[in-house]
């Protein structure tokens, strides 16, 4: 029952609170936060015991409800951030709408901890599905104005990710009759064109969830959500659905031999592109947005190297500073008015913003002793395991996020490059913000620093105990290089900002920063083709198929028509000659009958007659006999002529 108190809670914690409404905020926000803290407690609970739960769907199905060891981690990592998100989303923008957007963050808490249970396909899709819904309520929370159709770019490209699971589902079923992931690994061994289906629909809806090149581009729309919203989806949850997926399923898609190149090759190329479009962003959301397309390529890197604890180990570090850091860039934006770095520079009047920033932005740029460092170099390990060319590939990435992530920090929370005052007093009637958000990111910071545990023997030893997988030994030049890498990248970064001031970038590198054109390729590719064509099969639809449907149309009505003429000549004149042949039979019985009456009557008078004449004549004595036999032929005559006319 355990299991499902760690799905029920958070989801009837958000309905409760969005039933509440904006009227009451202060019992939705207790509510919403009470509850996403009772799901923290139940989800350390639930990783000590690591309970199974089975679930009878019917028609041979079971839905598998279990805690792997892979999945411990994120387990307890979801609720803990969205504890500091909820937190800062109770006093965040208007009231107006602020117990919707509680009450979906507290519902995604839950179908996230559905996601991270599921046992079996069946009910991974189904979370997966409920992950993707309540995302795109949440990026179209704002429903005004961009929000609601980047909301749908978002939700169609992941949608058409999703329909790999479908094929994986599909391929696998038809195999082996069963969805659970415990025969995956007798199912990839048996080989054949359906392992092939099943790996290939995997990584097709991994990559689009974790926002892997072609994919990225959707994150930048995600970022019209609200920034409650952001730190929650692309930190810990939503796009981590993906990567966690991957090292989840690692030994059973291992079995191909294209999974560990392909997988090295996309989130390779995803972290290297990632970094420099970081690089060129002038908001700080898109620049968050692009590092995390970048970090869960580091991740993509070790499960195709066969490390999926080290992938998990780095999605859980991962989650919490980005996670900081977004709140703080949402900080940043309220204080400043204004969603450009230009506009910001806000280290004098929310100093200790900046310190806590501060300490997102160094654990970003891979900086150690903190627990994000740890994670990088632990990746670039995997790598060499590989091949050294791909680890130092790796370091070169690494040298980007040094970059960002001091180019983050020095715009948001440097001196104003023009020489004017930061904007203390645009944060006039925000004290409450200001309070709430400090806490959150009081919280995040902490967990942050306390992952710096793991450059100790015990770290890495529990580290290896939770996630039960294995840490490639880490070489003292790899641990070099490395370094090398994140100062030359910071270094640069605040030289550039020392001297030049030119870490907000003009138009001249739109394409660059907008995914290298990925998005006006597709558009142009795409895109417009399929609207083309749509457009092509609408006017077709009218000009055949609708002109067929009017030509049996107007063949109906000349039918119908027809049909009434002949009704009006025909079946009218036939009722009318019936009438008619009526009538001339009952005038004709009519005169029948009174000319066969008459007649009856005159012979019935003459024979009377007669039969006086001959009664005078006769004068013997059978004078009665003979009256008695002419009355009787007499009255059967006259019967016979009534009965005959």
């Amino acid at each position: 029952m355990i299991l499902f108190a760690l799905v029920a809670v958070p989801l009837l914690a958000g309905l409760v609170t969005w039933v509440v409404g904006d009227r009451r905020l202060g019992v939705g926000s207790i509510v919403a936060v009470g509850g996403v803290a009772s799901t923290l407690i139940v989800a350390i609970a639930t990783t000590l015991g690591q309970p199974t739960q089975d679930l009878d769907w019917g028609a041979g199905l079971i839905l598998t409800f279990e805690v792997d060891p892979i999945a411990r981690g994120p387990l307890v990592l979801v609720p803990l951030v969205a504890l500091a998100v909820v937190i800062y989303a109770s006093s965040y923008g208007e009231s107006h709408g602020r117990s919707r957007l509680l009450g979906l963050l507290s519902i995604f808490v839950g179908v996230m901890e559905l996601l991270l249970i599921a046992g079996d396909l069946l009910t991974l899709i189904v979370a997966w599905e409920l992950v993707g819904l309540v995302s795109w309520a949440l990026i179209a929370h704002h429903w005004r104005g961009d929000a609601p159709g980047d909301a749908a770019h978002a939700f169609m490209v992941t949608r058409a990710g999703d329909l790999g699971l479908f094929l994986s589902a599909g391929a696998v079923f038809a195999t082996t009759g069963s969805l659970q992931f415990s025969g995956f690994g007798a199912f990839t061994d048996g080989g054949g064109a359906a392992v092939h289906v099943f790996v290939g629909g995997i990584v097709l809806a991994a990559f689009t969830k974790s926002a892997q090149v072609p994919f990225s581009p959707w994150l930048f729309s995600a970022m019209s959500g609200p920034t409650p919203a952001s730190a929650l989806l692309h930190s810990a949850t939503m796009v981590a659905a993906g990567a966690y997926l991957l090292a989840r399923l690692q030994p059973a898609l291992d079995a191909v031999g294209w999974f560990g190149p392909l997988a090295i090759g996309v989130g390779l190329t995803t972290a290297l592109a990632g970094s420099v479009v970081a690089a060129l962003q002038s908001e700080p959301k898109k620049l968050l947005a692009a590092s995390t397309s970048a970090h869960y390529g580091f991740m993509v890197v070790a499960v195709g190297a066969g490390y999926p604890a080290v992938a998990i180990a780095h999605l859980i570090a991962h989650g919490l500073f980005k996670a900081l850091l977004f709140i703080s860039a949402g900080v940043a934006i309220d204080a400043s008015g204004s969603s450009r770095f230009e506009d910001m520079g806000l280290g004098r009047s929310h100093r200790l913003t900046a310190g806590l920033a501060a300490a997102g932005s160094i654990a970003l740029a891979g900086v150690p002793p903190l627990g994000g460092a740890w994670t990088k170099e632990a990746v670039v390990a995997a790598a060499a395991h590989e091949s050294v060319w791909i680890a130092l590939l790796v370091v070169l990435a690494g040298a980007g996020s040094a970059f960002y992530a001091t180019r983050f920090q020095l715009l948001a929370f440097g001196s104003r490059s023009d020489g004017e005052a930061d904007s203390a007093d645009r944060t006039a009637g925000l004290t409450e913000l200001r309070r709430r958000s400090t806490a959150a990111l009081a919280v995040l910071a902490a967990t942050t620093l306390v992952l710096s545990v793991l450059w100790l023997p015990w770290g890495e030893e529990q580290l290896l105990k939770v996630t039960g997988g294995e840490v490639a030994a880490s070489k003292l030049w790899e641990f070099a290089i490395s370094i090398v890498a994140i100062v030359g990248g910071a270094g640069w970064a605040y030289l550039l900002w020392r001297r030049h001031r030119l870490l907000v970038f003009g138009s001249a590198l739109s394409t660059t920063s907008d995914w290298f054109g990925i998005p006006a390729a597709t558009k142009v590719g795409l895109v417009d083709p399929v609207l083309a064509l749509a457009g092509w099969a609408a006017r077709l639809g009218d000009r055949v198929v609708d002109a067929g449907i009017g030509r049996v149309a107007d063949g109906a009505q000349a039918m119908s028509r027809l049909l009434a003429r002949g009704d009006d000549r025909v079946v009218d004149a036939g009722v009318r000659g019936t009438a008619r042949f009526t009538d001339w039979f009952s005038r004709t019985l009519d005169r029948t009958a009174e000319y066969g009456v008459d007649r009856a009557v005159d012979g019935s008078g003459r024979l009377t007659g007669e039969l006086g004449r001959q009664s005078r004549r006769v004068q013997s004595g059978q004078a009665h006999q003979y009256y008695a036999l002419i009355a009787a032929t007499s009255a059967a005559l006259v019967l016979v002529l009534v009965l005959w006319s």
